[in-house]
């Protein structure tokens, strides 16, 4: 299923709490990544990224971005029904949009979100 705007966030509190108790993770040190089933038949992503990574919300914003285009490119492989929450440490702004999306498709793989 590909990656439409809002019907593909995750926005509540909630849900990223839900995504952090009860899903399973991968980290690495650029990034870590949360999965939980969501009930739905849609994948959706949430992304956290903190001011600790850059004070810049032009830079924040620019990674979000990127991640968001990446996880749009490999949705048609991915499993619905997921919830997806990305937490980017600050390592990562040492990358380039090639290894940002080389280490998530890494991250998919571990966790097994390949159809």
């Amino acid at each position: 299923m590909l990656i439409k705007a809002k019907v593909n966030r995750i926005t509540k509190d909630k849900e990223f709490d839900r995504a952090f108790k009860t899903g399973q993770s991968f980290y690495t040190k650029d990034l870590g990544i949360k999965a939980v089933n969501n009930g739905l038949s849609v994948l959706r992503l949430g992304i956290l990224i903190s001011t600790k990574v850059s004070k810049k919300a032009v830079v924040r914003n620019k990674l979000k971005r990127q991640i968001r285009e990446i996880v749009k490119k490999e949705s048609p492989q991915l499993k619905d029904g997921k919830d997806l929450v990305v937490i980017v440490f600050s390592q990562i702004l040492d990358k380039d949009f090639q290894d940002i999306k080389n280490i998530l498709i890494l991250s998919f793989r571990k966790l097994k979100l390949y159809r």
